[in-house]
């Protein structure tokens, strides 16, 4: 009965670890969606600029507002709370600009 025990306390214990910890990222595709374990060709894509302060923002990180069907990346909070409190402020076209990272 004692072995029974363990063997259910380690199992629940890997469960958690594979679940939750760091097994997370294998059971969902490997290790393409997280940044720093090795380099795609689609990164450069998946990577947008603040509006507020300029700063290159990767899509798996910061905040998120689509506004008139656009979809925009914030580094924080308190951008995005810039931008909400006057979007177009923040939305005027800048001169040579491409869309794309340098």
């Amino acid at each position: 009965m004692e072995g029974l025990l363990s063997f259910l306390v380690i199992g629940g214990l890997f469960f958690l670890m594979m679940r939750f910890g760091c097994g997370a990222h294998m059971a969902h595709g490997g290790h393409g969606g997280h940044s720093g374990h090795g380099s795609h060709d689609a990164d450069n894509e998946e990577k947008h600029t603040d509006p507020v302060c300029g700063m290159e923002v990767d899509v798996s990180k910061g905040y998120g507002k689509m506004h008139d069907g656009q979809l925009y990346r914030f580094c924080s909070r308190n951008c995005l709370d810039k931008f909400e409190a006057d979007p177009s402020r923040y939305l005027q076209p800048v001169p040579g600009d491409t869309g794309g990272a340098s």
